[in-house]
């Protein structure tokens, strides 16, 4: 399977592994076809795989006591998602996770993840690694929103991930990026006037 062939050269940009390690790491996983608009985490229900995707595309979001939607993030091909805090304390979910794509993903269970990483420390680093890039990933989206402006930050997605934008829905973009979708159109027409 194609997809796979991208797992396995994700797992080599991390660590390295002998084919025995490799055969036992890629045993832990399992693929699972995801339809367009399927949430595979919701609220109240704990998390009990952490996702990395094949093929496809997601997004973790929010909804505020007024009914506000936050779209805390995005995963395409090579990204990971979950409801990161459910999931590592076994408690229930705060956010959604819903397909925008019909996807094809690879899921590890929590309890095989532990298992996993007590049977050989290479499996270990390769959590680890994960984690601290997940974790400077929302730093960096932490700072962004902070000091740069909504223009400022819509470029900066499209230069950093210029195919994904034109994956997503505008709203779940603008939500992203902390705005109305209208003020997203608005920063966009402005972008096209300028060229």
């Amino acid at each position: 399977m194609l997809e796979l062939n991208a797992f396995t050269k994700y797992i080599q940009r991390i660590i390295s592994l002998s084919q025995e390690e490799f055969s036992d790491f890629t045993a832990a996983f399992n693929v699972k076809q995801i339809k367009k608009k399927q949430f595979i985490i919701q609220p109240d229900f704990t998390a009990k795989y952490r996702t990395f995707v094949l093929k496809g595309a997601f997004r973790s979001y929010v909804i505020d006591k007024d009914g506000g939607d936050h779209t805390i993030q995005f995963a395409i091909e090579d990204w990971w998602i979950s409801d990161i805090n459910s999931y590592i304390y076994q408690k229930p979910a705060t956010m959604f996770v819903v397909a925008l794509e019909d996807s094809t993903v690879l899921q590890i269970d929590y309890e095989t993840e532990q298992l996993l990483k007590q049977a050989n420390p290479k499996f270990e680093r390769f959590f680890r690694i994960v984690a601290e890039r997940t974790a400077a990933f929302h730093q960096r989206r932490i700072i962004s929103a902070l000091t740069r402006t909504a223009e400022e930050r819509y470029t900066d997605f499209l230069e950093t991930y210029p195919t994904v934008a034109q994956r997503l829905p505008q709203v779940a973009l603008a939500s992203y990026l902390g705005m109305t979708r209208e003020f997203l159109n608005k920063i966009r027409n402005h972008k096209v006037k300028k060229k």
